[in-house]
């Protein structure tokens, strides 16, 4: 069951990570990103995200556990909901001394 949890959790982050990335990318629009902000690493980074976050779902072998999958996969998502929410990516690529791309005002 451990098992189950863990590659959920990661398949929830990992997919809710790629959703920002991915779509930033397909509308052609810098977001910060470890590899470059460009448009385009985005979009791969995104693919490659999401392509991870269905690897860990069928690994995690969820119909063994459905609701522990379930539950642990959607705490993933939501941390890293909040870590985007709180502008987490900009701070991160400030952190690393990598160059960030104009974004939206943060909310006081």
């Amino acid at each position: 069951m451990w098992h189950t949890i863990l590659l959920s959790a990661l398949a929830g982050l990992m997919g809710a990570n790629a959703v920002p990335h991915f779509v930033k990318g397909m509308v052609g629009e810098p977001f910060p990103n470890v590899w470059g902000n460009d448009p385009l690493r985005n979009a791969v980074a995104g693919v490659l995200g999401l392509a991870l976050a269905a690897g860990f779902g069928v690994w995690a072998g969820l119909p063994d556990h459905p609701v522990a999958g379930s539950v642990s996969g959607l705490a993933g998502a939501l941390l890293m909901a909040v870590f985007h929410g709180r502008r987490g990516a900009f701070r991160l690529n400030s952190r690393l001394g990598l160059p960030t791309p104009p974004g939206p005002e943060p909310i006081a």
